[in-house]
């Protein structure tokens, strides 16, 4: 639809599209206004209007027009003076152009939304712009007397909104009882009592981080269960410039092109700019490589030297399937769940249990976290599959001592870590088929060497972040890239991702570069090691904003 501003020969309306930023919002502590979702809508709902020109007016307290005086600034041109026409303390700007909506469309025009202004208040207007010849004007009505108030050059003085014609009057008013909707009730009461959970663990645990001090279930378009039924949510709103038609001979001479004034940049604008730069330059560096197979396929490869490893994937970030680096290991032959049990037997270990209570297990690794007998253990998860119980490398440090009669049995990757402190520097895994690490990322390059049994890795690029719903730390609002129920109409960036599997056999490593989303389905009984003391540098998580 088109939204037109007809020209006359001489008029320069300042026009811009609205911003979401308001200065006071920006000066809140924490920046906690923009939490508020339909506050930050509302800014931007429309296109401000800039005043051509800095001006002062008081009012006498008198109601006659002569009662309210305007000083413009020096250089103003007398047709973009505000005016004091009507009285009753009002003065009035004219608004240089003649608007047309299409057919049905009305336009609102009142004053910035959530932008007060001492001493005057925006007067709001409805104008059937679909068919009126007439231009329209901007009012504003003072509210204290003898208090000057002052509009700089290139201030937002009215704000335009296109309304579609009768939809008020079309609504049918009316009060329901809420049992009259059960689905709404039980969706207010969840929420309700997440509400009220949510505000008594910051009471509990208070944060360092604004983003950890309030709920986002409305910003970010979710139902109390965690699910987006509504894909039209928005959580941003961008409206156009004004563009110009092309104009013939000396109509377009005759022109003047309006001034689209700058607005002054706030540092939340910066940040959504260079947001907006990253995600550009990542999705076109992931097409560019898309370009050749040889640059975006992952490759199996054996014998690879120190030097080719570091050259071809180690420091361009490429993923790689590595074989025949651990045949000598004692550990490929020797661990079965009998070798196992004899060397290990009852010490105590700490593993994973319950995982399936939560769909989101991984993010709260602590609340799953049990401790009990190896050989116990191992019953566990030689009788049953799936993902209850599991023992992951977050296990390690209090496993180190247990474990340690296994260590003889790992052999060294010299050509790809470093062993200097004596130690494999390897962290364990084992559990049953059908265990299930989900989406996310590392904050380091890893080497995961799989050892007994299958795993299913499925990846995609670091250059896929902007695509994979990353809303926590290193996890992604998906946790499953093939689970056929996700919804993608609430999730439509997933259809940019360029997803890579690799089955892993027993005796194959492969090397997951800092950043690569993936997730890990054990096919079988699994043991699986991860190492990242490489050769080089291999510490940039401590750069790691959060």
């Amino acid at each position: 639809m088109d939204l037109k501003c007809f020209l006359f020969p001489g008029w320069e309306p300042r026009i811009r599209p609205a911003s979401s930023h308001r200065a006071w919002m920006d000066q809140a502590p924490e920046s906690f206004a923009y939490r508020c979702l339909p506050l930050s809508i509302a800014n931007s709902h429309g296109w401000e209007l800039l005043s051509p020109c800095g001006f002062e007016v008081e009012w006498n307290g008198g109601m006659a027009p002569d009662d309210v005086v305007i000083r413009a600034d020096p250089g103003a041109r007398p047709h973009e003076l505000p005016q004091p026409l009507f009285g009753q303390a009002t003065f009035t700007i004219h608004v240089q152009g003649l608007f047309r909506t299409p057919p049905g469309w009305n336009l609102a025009v009142g004053g910035p939304p959530n932008a007060a202004k001492d001493g005057v208040a925006p007067l709001a207007g409805i104008i059937e712009t679909d068919w009126s010849p007439y231009s329209f004007t901007m009012n504003w009505q003072l509210t204290r007397a003898r208090h000057v108030v002052r509009f700089e050059e290139n201030e937002p003085f009215a704000f335009i909104t296109p309304v579609p014609r009768g939809a008020a009057e079309a609504m049918e008013p009316r009060f329901v009882a809420i049992d009259d909707d059960p689905e709404l009730k039980a969706g207010f009461a969840a929420w309700s009592r997440s509400r009220d959970a949510f505000q008594q663990q910051v009471r509990d645990h208070p944060s360092s981080k604004p983003a950890d001090k309030w709920q986002k279930t409305y910003y970010r378009g979710l139902m109390p269960d965690g699910k987006c039924p509504f894909p039209e949510h928005q959580s941003k709103l961008q409206v156009k410039e004004f563009g110009h038609a092309e104009l013939a001979g000396n109509a377009r001479a005759a022109m003047a092109k309006p001034i689209l004034a700058p607005r002054p940049t706030s540092s939340a604008e910066v940040a959504d700019l260079a947001l907006a730069k990253r995600d550009w330059l990542l999705a076109t560096l992931q097409q560019q490589r898309a370009l050749s197979p040889a640059a975006s396929g992952i490759f199996r490869r054996e014998g690879l030297s120190s030097e080719d490893f570091l050259d071809c994937y180690y420091a361009p970030g490429r993923p790689v399937v590595i074989a025949g680096e651990i045949d000598d290991w004692p550990a490929s032959t020797k661990w079965t769940p009998e070798y196992l049990r004899r060397q290990i037997g009852e010490r105590e270990v700490v593993y994973q249990d319950e995982r399936t209570s939560h769909p989101d297990f991984e993010r709260y690794k602590d609340d799953h976290t049990r401790r009990g007998r190896f050989d116990h253990f191992l019953d566990r998860i030689t009788q049953q599959e799936g993902n209850t119980t599991y023992l992951t490398a977050y296990n390690a440090s209090p496993n180190a001592e247990a474990l340690a009669p296994l260590d003889a049995d790992i052999g060294r990757l010299d050509k790809f870590l470093d062993h200097s402190n004596g130690s494999h520097g390897g962290l364990m895994w084992m559990g049953p088929a059908g265990t299930f690490t989900p989406l996310h990322h590392d904050l380091t390059n890893n080497l995961f060497v799989q050892v007994v049994g299958r795993k299913r890795v499925i990846l995609a690029a670091a250059t896929d972040t902007a695509n994979l719903y990353n809303d926590h730390h290193v996890f992604s609002r998906i946790r499953n890239l093939t689970d056929p129920a996700i919804d993608l109409s609430a999730f439509p960036k997933l259809a940019e991702v360029t997803c890579y599997e690799v089955v892993l056999a027993p005796g194959e490593i492969l090397y997951i570069p800092i950043g690569w989303w993936h997730q890990v389905e054990a096919l079988d009984f699994s043991i699986s090691l991860t190492f990242t003391n490489f050769r080089w540098r291999n510490d940039w998580y401590r750069g790691f904003p959060g």
